[in-house]
């Protein structure tokens, strides 16, 4: 080792956003857990140049957000091992490790599609692949159902004769000629709180008539929005984790089988932006705040029925025509992003959480809530909550 016996590490990540710091406290919950390393993290924003140390760094080994061909070409200069964690992929063959977006477009639109929207939109940035992909994901997810989806595209920052404000008009128009309701999909957080911005310059009433997703889950920004911002969570902390792991591979001669690693999302944080029921059933309106008001008492689809003047069988093909899921999956994801919340904001132990939801015994809960995010409810709380 050129300094010590620490392996000599640099983090070519940013700091200037949610989604990478997240990436960088997953790096140092790995290195807390095995062998520390010395770390070489420059201040520097997305997309930045190289570091100028890095053509003579001795060091053995780089994480880093692989966005412009100048930071590819530093990196395959130094002929270190490289764990790449952005979806650029400006350097082919390499490990790379990124979020799951059709997973997380997935969740996007059904989390639309649970408030009953029949219209939908998604509002990307097609210089990024994670946005490409999003997209594709939501489009797909969307004609499964039979439904179409509306499109807007950014122009390229670097496009000749470029000017945010030309950019901001064509996306006041676009939303202005929306139909309404609708549920529009944002790339991510900070191009949902544009959304949001426009909405409230044309007087449009969120959620009412437009309701805005992202993605990042930024906890100031969102709550910053006004309405505060629905988000969807990345597992960023788990892109880190898995990115030194991978790395601490690599630094011990070993071989790496996959190239590609996809994490999967957390859930959605949901907030004022979404917080609406766009259908125009009266009998499912009033399932819905029945399940949303009433899940953690229990609530079953007997019971349901006591209230909806509907035979079962009617009931639950209207339910599944028009949401996409049966009356009892409904209640169990709700149940469960009950749990998920108490999780992510509370400190509240399991048993009193099993308790609070209407779950009898913490085993339950735990099998249940397994089931449905494919982690037990602690390893979850971690996730979401680490340092």
């Amino acid at each position: 080792m050129p300094h010590s016996s620490r392996p000599a590490v640099a983090l070519l990540i940013e700091t200037s956003n949610a989604y990478a710091r997240g990436v960088l406290q997953g790096i140092t919950s790995y290195q807390r857990e095995h062998q520390p390393w010395s770390i070489y993290l420059p201040e520097q924003e997305r997309g930045a140049k190289p570091p100028g140390w890095l053509r003579n760094w001795q060091g053995d080994g780089i994480i880093a957000r692989i966005e412009t061909e100048e930071i590819a070409k530093a990196i395959r200069q130094t002929g270190l091992p490289v764990i790449d964690v952005s979806a650029a992929r400006r350097v082919p063959g390499i490990p790379w490790v990124e979020t799951d977006d059709t997973a997380i477009a997935r969740l996007a639109a059904e989390h639309l599609m649970e408030r009953g929207f029949q219209h939908f939109a998604f509002c990307g940035e097609p210089d990024f692949n994670w946005s490409n992909w999003r997209e594709e994901g939501f489009v797909s997810v969307l004609a499964d159902r039979g439904q179409k989806c509306e499109l807007f595209h950014a122009r390229s920052r670097t496009e000749k004769g470029y000017s945010w404000n030309r950019e901001q008009r064509r996306l006041r128009k676009w939303v202005d000629n929306l139909p309404r309701p609708i549920g529009i999909f944002a790339c991510y957080d900070i191009r949902a709180q544009q959304l949001l911005d426009v909405c409230r310059e044309l007087n449009i009433s969120v959620p009412e008539e437009i309701a805005v997703l992202g993605v990042d889950n930024d906890e100031l920004l969102c709550n910053l929005c006004t309405p505060p911002l629905s988000s969807v969570i990345p597992d960023s902390h788990q892109t880190g984790y898995r990115a030194a792991e991978l790395l601490d591979t690599l630094l011990k001669k070993k071989s790496i089988t996959e190239e590609a690693c996809f994490i999967p999302p957390l859930g959605i944080a949901a907030r004022q932006s979404t917080d609406i029921l766009a259908i125009d059933d009266p009998d499912l309106v009033k399932a819905l705040h029945l399940i949303r008001t009433r899940s953690s008492d229990g609530i079953n689809v007997n019971d349901l029925l006591k209230e909806i003047p509907l035979s079962r069988r009617v009931f639950e093909f209207r339910f599944q025509k028009v949401l996409g899921c049966t009356p009892h999956e409904m209640i169990v994801r709700t149940r469960m992003d009950r749990v998920k919340e108490l999780l992510r904001e509370t400190d509240m132990t399991l048993d009193a959480i099993a308790a609070s939801v209407g779950f009898t015994h913490v085993e339950y809960l735990t099998t249940s809530f397994r089931k449905q995010a494919g982690v037990t409810p602690s390893i979850y709380r971690k996730q979401v909550r680490s340092p």
